[in-house]
């Protein structure tokens, strides 16, 4: 075995050196004089590829590159710039973004030229931020904008020159009082409006507020009304004003909202229910009047042909009689309730005649219970 260890070192060692051949030679030749002629020329001139090909020596426009605001994250024209404790909108912005979102954040102004150039822009959220101003100015670029968050900020009244094509505006817990004549002119596509948790009174909301709008949801809970507001659009279909300090149900309170479909009064300190009051809303379906100081079923209920889910939990009610839920047979055809609730109620329940909830789905739409104080 020694032995032809000792072959092969004696024949590696005696190996005359490698030579490229020819053709090699000539190429490798040719390489190295490029290299010395590269040498001579300008720095600014240095570069991988000597052809027309090759990458210029003055970099492109950094426009032509996809841009994304520092700390953001931008995908499929949604730049996420949340939770980042921003104290102003950022630079940069990609022009085609769709989706804005700028919520939990620490920014304080939207400026005239914050926006400028989102065109594309279709949703902003601003929501939880600490916004006392908005340049009126600030949606001049913004004329495809249709949901706006600015929801828990610090907004003292309802910015100016809002973009037209609004469908969904949320301004829920800032310091709102007023709402003045033509604030949404010209916004035809409104649906949605939240503006609860606002110190807004009856008074601030003044008439015309709400002149050519086409709403059909509208919150203006936990603010200050003592009564329901009569200027707002006819066209609702949802009306939610619970948490405030309504009194009282008149005739006149919802004798313009006609297509009234929904109607939120929990939580407020309601004694009376006036008779009529329900019967310009013929199309209700669902009615809360929980936690309020009731102490009978309103009138009216009986007649409410679509009316399904019926909520008087948490109230004064001593009695209820057999019709005053269900229509007297053969009056009219009524939906079936799916839910009433009568729960927390000083009312004997055994002492309640079975006939009385004949016009409900079946026992468990029924939610019955001991009066505890």
């Amino acid at each position: 075995m020694r032995g032809y260890v000792l072959f092969y070192l004696l024949a590696f060692c005696s190996a005359k050196p490698f030579k490229l051949p020819p053709k090699y030679m000539a190429l490798t030749d040719l390489m190295l004089q490029d290299m010395e002629d590269d040498s001579d020329e300008d720095d600014d001139n240095n570069s991988l590829f000597k052809n027309k090909f090759a990458f210029q020596a003055t970099p492109p426009p950094f426009e032509i590159f996809p841009s994304c605001p520092f700390g953001c994250q931008c995908f499929l024209r949604v730049v996420q710039c949340s939770d980042l404790g921003l104290t102003s909108i950022p630079n940069k912005i990609p022009p085609d973004t769709r989706l804005l979102d700028l919520q939990n954040n620490k920014i304080k102004e939207v400026k005239e030229k914050d926006l400028e150039g989102l065109s594309s822009l279709s949703a902003l959220f601003l929501n939880n931020n600490k916004l006392y101003k908005i340049d009126p100015k600030a949606f001049q670029s913004t004329n495809k904008l249709r949901r706006l968050y600015l929801s828990h900020n610090q907004l003292t009244e309802i910015p100016s020159n809002l973009p037209k094509s609004l469908a969904e505006l949320r301004i829920h817990d800032n310091k709102v009082k007023k709402v003045p004549k033509d604030s949404f002119k010209g916004m035809a596509s409104l649906h949605v409006l939240e503006m609860s948790a606002n110190p807004l009174e009856n008074e601030g909301i003044e008439p015309g507020a709400f002149e050519g709008l086409t709403v059909y949801h509208i919150r203006i809970a936990e603010a200050k009304l003592t009564s329901i507001p009569k200027g707002l659009p006819s066209s609702i279909y949802e009306l939610h004003l619970d948490h405030n300090k309504i009194s009282s149900i008149e005739q006149e309170d919802l004798i313009r909202y006609k297509q009234l479909q929904r109607l939120g009064l929990g939580n407020n300190k309601i004694k009376d229910v006036e008779n009529g009051s329900f019967a310009s809303i013929p199309n209700i379906r669902e009615i809360h009047l929980q936690n309020n100081k009731l102490k009978r079923v309103p009138p009216g209920i009986p007649d409410l042909k679509y009316l399904q889910v019926l909520f008087l939990h948490s109230n004064s009610i001593a009695k209820v009689e057999v019709n005053d839920v269900c229509p007297p047979p053969p009056k009219l055809k009524k939906s079936l309730y799916s839910g009433i609730s009568l729960f927390r109620n000083p009312v004997k329940y055994w002492e309640v005649q079975p006939a009385t909830f004949r016009c409900t789905l079946g026992r468990n739409s029924v939610q019955f219970g001991n009066f505890r104080k």
